[in-house]
């Protein structure tokens, strides 16, 4: 999939970003002005086709990831990006919350020399403003190919909103964001 799409008569772009488990960061992106389309998959891996059983075992170097399909006359790469570091805990290697594997990395799978740029120079700001108490470990890699996730990953929070899981883990963060991001929002 290339940086730039023509996506219903719309001038549209691509970002791929790892931060943790895809179920919990779909719902945020989901809810951005200007995205036009979410997919839960996997990227940045070594092993062709791979599904959901291989890639939570460690062994295929995929992150859980989300192909966010957007509109930069509304919402930029930068935005997006700000909302991504803004939204997850940047400076955990290999672990979200309760999640532990290289699969749950923080990474920007970049799509172009200008995503690299500007994820590079705000990464460099972010560490610098002492935001965070340890330096960002995300990792900036070579988009190459994006595996969509089966069927049932798709917009699993807004189908299975009443879940334990939904309740406890996704509905916290999604609250705090809506908190802090509401310029972003439709």
């Amino acid at each position: 999939m290339e940086g730039n799409l023509t996506h219903s008569s719309l001038q549209t772009e691509t970002a791929t970003f790892g931060n943790g488990c895809f179920w919990c960061t779909e719902a945020i992106f989901q809810k951005l002005k200007g995205v036009i389309e979410v997919k839960s998959g996997y990227s940045g891996g070594h092993l062709a086709n791979p599904d959901y059983k291989t890639v939570c075992s460690g062994s295929t170097g995929h992150a859980e990831c989300l192909n966010v399909i957007f509109d930069p006359a509304i919402i930029s790469f930068q935005d997006l990006i700000t909302v991504f570091w803004g939204t997850h805990d940047p400076t955990t290697l290999n672990r979200q919350g309760e999640d532990i594997g290289t699969q749950y990395r923080s990474v920007i799978f970049y799509h172009n020399v200008s995503q690299k740029k500007i994820a590079e120079q705000y990464m460099i700001q972010l560490n610098d403003s002492g935001i965070y108490q340890s330096s960002i470990v995300t990792t900036l890699e070579e988009f190459t190919i994006f595996y969509p996730a089966e069927q049932y990953h798709e917009n699993y929070y807004n189908l299975n909103g009443h879940n334990p899981y939904c309740q406890i883990v996704i509905r916290p963060k999604i609250e705090k964001f809506l908190n802090k991001y509401s310029k972003y929002i439709m």
